[in-house]
């Protein structure tokens, strides 16, 4: 499973960008390059987000059949003179729309599908993991913050210029948001990549750390108890040499420079 996933990953990181675009948005460049730099991931599709006008047949409701025409696209914020440009070329039935960011994920196994939760937590909250049949495991990040308003029909603008520049300023208000919520799923995969691979590369401690070595009252209790032992043999040892004399005249200064010394034991 590790050499077939290795083997998906590269081909499909090596192929031609298929999209319209024909390159990465500059917005999710750094989503993308952090995903792609795991094993365990590799992104299969992307969009950062955008604002598309497109034109379809007038007698056909499917305005996401393959042969509409593009007539204005932006991953940016855009202005109403952009959309009423689009529109001037309108032949058929034109629609505004917005896109959010939608991204595709394939996991080298089940349960390294975490972008799910990381996704919800990030305000992506129609996220979901589909396993196929060749036990390819996908991870969808997706988004309900859309907009889809249609302005014209078979070439004729339904609708006066203020609506437009209002339709525009709420366009760009889901794309203000779309990319705040493009950062933040960014931070949180971030964050928990990072806890992931610290957990795998924690460390135990070595045998015998934990034991503690013995506190500082405990050593000066055993040098009080060492003087004490000491100042008892000193004074053992005069009492055996007094009894031990043949004459009474023992020298006292002997004893008493003993005493002294005693004192600051």
């Amino acid at each position: 499973m590790e050499q077939r996933f290795s083997r998906w990953k590269q081909q499909s990181l090596n192929k031609l960008d298929q999209s319209k675009k024909g390159n990465l948005d500059r917005h999710i460049q750094h989503v993308v390059s952090l995903i792609n730099s795991c094993q365990e991931y590799f992104t299969t599709s992307s969009c950062s987000g955008r604002i598309i006008l497109i034109d379809g047949d007038s007698l056909c409701s499917d305005v996401q059949k393959q042969n509409c025409v593009w007539l204005f696209v932006s991953h940016e914020k855009c202005t109403s003179d952009d959309l009423m440009s689009g529109l001037a070329g309108s032949s058929g039935d034109a629609v505004l729309k917005f896109e959010p960011f939608v991204l595709h994920v394939q996991c080298r196994r089940l349960e390294d599908a975490q972008l799910h939760s990381v996704a919800v937590n990030s305000g992506f909250r129609n996220s979901g993991i589909t396993v196929g049949k060749t036990g390819k495991t996908i991870a969808a990040v997706r988004s309900t913050h859309c907009l889809e308003v249609p302005l014209s029909h078979q070439g004729k603008l339904l609708v006066e210029r203020e609506y437009v520049d209002f339709l525009t300023q709420i366009a760009n208000q889901k794309m203000e948001e779309n990319l705040r919520r493009i950062q933040r799923f960014y931070e949180n995969l971030q964050s928990a990549l990072s806890a992931e691979k610290l957990q795998k590369l924690q460390i135990p401690d070595p045998p015998g750390s934990h034991e503690l070595h013995d506190p500082p009252h405990m050593l000066e209790t055993e040098n009080e108890d060492r003087k004490e032992s000491d100042v008892y043999k000193r004074r053992r040892k005069r009492e055996q040499h007094q009894t031990n004399c043949c004459h009474g005249d023992v020298d006292n200064s002997i004893t008493e420079l003993d005493d002294c010394l005693d004192l600051f034991l």
